[in-house]
């Protein structure tokens, strides 16, 4: 099934691993199946020494990068206050290795705990200038606590919804999501353009009223969403019997994915907490 991620629409690009995101996927989800057709399983093309990637695989490598994305959000809320410019340098660099990494063949284990660690230090830093943010208005409230709350809950949430096939991802799904990403994605861009100008009080459309707590709300909704093509992605892969080495690209879309949900909900706390 193909995944909106970055780091799963490439798969099937990579030697050794014959994954069809635009014909195979599909037709497999639309007709209820996640395996690939007996007759095109000698394309995999993995050498019998390789062995193929299981979910442990991801897990183990997904629990990894977390770890060092903890330890480097913990560096972030430390250093910000003296390097108020370190967040912003590190979206940066994060943004580089991202793209270095995607676009990479197989991403090594060191570009995916190097993105880790620097997207780490952003979200440490970007949380505190939120909760301060939100500080000033004398609430008190803990959004960093709630927004990691939030993720996990939405994570696990999806999950299960995913593997009780509440949630089926076939063609209908793919096409609603890829029609709210795009549109999403030019009113996000239309709302920064607004924010340049002060609308919002410099949060663009998401700090219009009703209004911006409704795109909050979705931004989230989507992020959260978007995580069972990912799932689709990694069981596609997982049935295809792709060589234990991609457990490191799935690891870093995984990363991504939660990474923007974490986002998305603690501006949505922001906004509704200074609101109130």
């Amino acid at each position: 099934m193909e995944s909106r991620n970055p780091m799963f629409r490439n798969i099937e690009k990579q030697p050794g691993f014959a994954y069809n995101e635009g014909v195979n996927a599909y037709q497999q989800a639309a007709a209820g199946t996640a395996t690939l057709d007996q007759q095109t399983a000698p394309t995999i093309g993995r050498p019998a020494t390789d062995r193929a990637m299981t979910i442990d695989d991801v897990v183990m490598r997904t629990g990894m990068a977390f770890v060092v994305l903890l330890i480097g959000a913990g560096i972030g809320w430390v250093l910000t206050p003296s390097m108020p410019w370190l967040p912003f340098v590190a979206m940066l660099v994060g943004l580089g290795l991202f793209f270095f990494g995607a676009f990479r063949k197989v991403p090594k284990a060191g570009i995916v705990l190097s993105y880790a660690a620097v997207e780490g230090v952003f979200l440490g830093g970007i949380s505190l200038i939120f909760q301060d943010y939100v500080n000033q208005f004398g609430n008190g409230t803990n959004i960093v606590g709630q927004a990691v709350l939030g993720t996990l809950v939405a994570f696990g949430t999806m999950l299960v919804l995913y593997r009780t096939r509440i949630i089926k991802v076939n063609g209908t799904f793919m096409k609603v999501m890829m029609v709210a990403m795009i549109s999403y994605l030019v009113i996000a861009l239309a709302s920064f353009v607004g924010a340049l100008f002060g609308v919002g009080g410099g949060w663009g459309f998401y700090g219009v009223g009703g209004l911006g707590l409704l795109l909050c709300v979705a931004g989230v909704a989507l992020a959260a969403f978007s995580l069972n093509l990912d799932f689709a992605a990694i069981e596609q892969a997982v049935n295809e019997g792709a060589p234990e080495v991609f457990a490191w690209r799935m690891t870093l879309g995984l990363v991504v994915t939660l990474v923007w949900l974490y986002l998305e909900i603690l501006r949505f706390l922001a906004i509704l907490n200074s609101n109130n």
